[in-house]
């Protein structure tokens, strides 16, 4: 992805589309800083063991049953994704081999027809948990910064806190009932689990009182989160030595996005500064005059997630497609911030319906626990249960914040 995007960068001084300056104007925008940056303080979770130590805690509190057990590793998703930007990362790195280890102490596994057991179930909901936990807060999921950008360069300003109020109420009932109705379609052949608080009890007490390293990571993160609800400053990781600078540059993922999403906003703003976005925006939107907004961005919202089924990545789906739906949006009367929030909402939510959508997809999809089709099925089934919860719901919240 990286080299395809090197090669974008490239043609477009090359056919006289844009100067030099211009082609390489992605890679000084802040919003691709964050990321990266925030990229890095994931793996500090990840290598301090605080990640793990967060996820022990939820399944000692809440592993003594399997539906309490998916509810416990989604709660860990829940608390690590407003500082980590990567949903592979959370679901990848701290979720996934969790649950993978309290599946096979419980006799389930992949491919020898026992993943019923227990790890179809909770893979799946792991799965779906972070889907929303993405939607969740501005800086859960790489494209969400992208989103906001877009609908900064539009004139709408998304802030941190903004996002976070106005998707607490649709993605915590989500959260609620997305598990539950998996473990009724899925149900899982072993309910009860006290194991599974036993292991967290071992781990936690192999692991040891939490060591200066982990006490600053989880201050970093709270830091992280006062500065970016109050101010735009990031805290460091260097100086307190969570991170050797060695760590840094073998971190491949955040400066290879470094360099692809650099080359995607660029190209994603020149679209709109070009006239490309305002000229889609007004022929469809002129094709929509005289329907009332609420019908025409229900349609577009709709086909907007949907159309996901074609696409590999939400940030490539985003920067093709977000900036254009929130100007038809916009020509169709929809108030601007809502439709901005809405799309970006719906730029998380669309990766629950396929096993290629989102990073972490393939890797649990990949584990062998669920199969194809009902991989498939599930997750049409929680993409419609979604877009109900957060569209009525949410709409109401949303009328309550004055939103519309």
């Amino acid at each position: 992805m990286g080299a395809v995007a090197l090669l974008g960068v490239t043609a477009t001084p090359l056919t006289g589309t844009l100067t030099i300056a211009d082609a390489l104007s992605g890679f000084q925008d802040t919003t691709i800083w964050l990321i990266v940056l925030a990229l890095f303080i994931a793996r500090g979770f990840i290598k301090t063991g605080l990640g793990s130590r967060i996820a022990y805690q939820f399944v000692r509190l809440l592993g003594k049953r399997t539906l309490g057990l998916g509810y416990g590793l989604i709660a860990t998703d829940l608390v690590l994704a407003p500082a980590i930007p990567s949903n592979t990362a959370r679901a990848g790195g701290v979720v996934f081999p969790i649950l993978r280890a309290l599946s096979e102490a419980y006799g389930s596994r992949a491919g020898d027809g026992t993943a019923r057991k227990m790890g179809a179930f909770i893979t799946i909901t792991a799965f779906q948990g972070t889907i929303v936990t993405s939607a969740m807060f501005l800086t859960a999921m790489a494209a969400n910064p992208l989103a906001a950008k877009l609908a900064g360069d539009m004139g709408i300003t998304i802030s941190w806190t903004g996002w976070a109020t106005a998707a607490i109420v649709p993605g915590m009932v989500s959260l609620l009932v997305v598990p539950y109705l998996l473990y009724k379609l899925l149900a899982p052949e072993i309910t009860s689990t006290p194991a599974a608080t036993r292991m967290a009890n071992e781990e936690l007490a192999r692991m040891g009182p939490m060591k200066a390293d982990e006490w600053m990571m989880l201050g970093t993160f709270v830091l992280l989160l006062v500065l970016w609800i109050f101010g735009p400053q990031l805290g460091g990781l260097l100086p307190l030595g969570m991170l050797a600078w060695k760590d840094v540059q073998q971190e491949t993922g955040a400066w290879d996005t470094l360099v692809w999403f650099a080359a995607l906003v660029m190209m994603a703003g020149f679209l709109n500064k070009l006239g490309l976005v305002p000229w889609f925006s007004k022929a469809v939107g002129d094709s929509l005059f005289g329907v009332p907004w609420t019908f025409a961005f229900l349609a577009l919202s709709l086909v907007y997630l949907y159309s996901h089924y074609l696409v590999a990545s939400n940030t490539a789906h985003v920067g093709a497609m977000y900036a254009a739906f929130l100007g038809v949006s916009i020509a169709v009367g929809t108030p601007p911030l809502l439709a901005a929030l809405v799309l970006a909402f719906f730029s998380n939510l669309m990766s629950s319906m396929t096993h290629y959508g989102t990073g972490p997809a393939p890797l649990l999809f990949g584990s062998g626990y669920v199969d194809l089709g009902t991989w498939w099925k599930l997750g049409l089934l929680v993409s419609l249960v979604n877009v109900v919860i957060w569209l009525v719901l949410g709409g109401l919240w949303w009328k309550v914040l004055g939103l519309w």
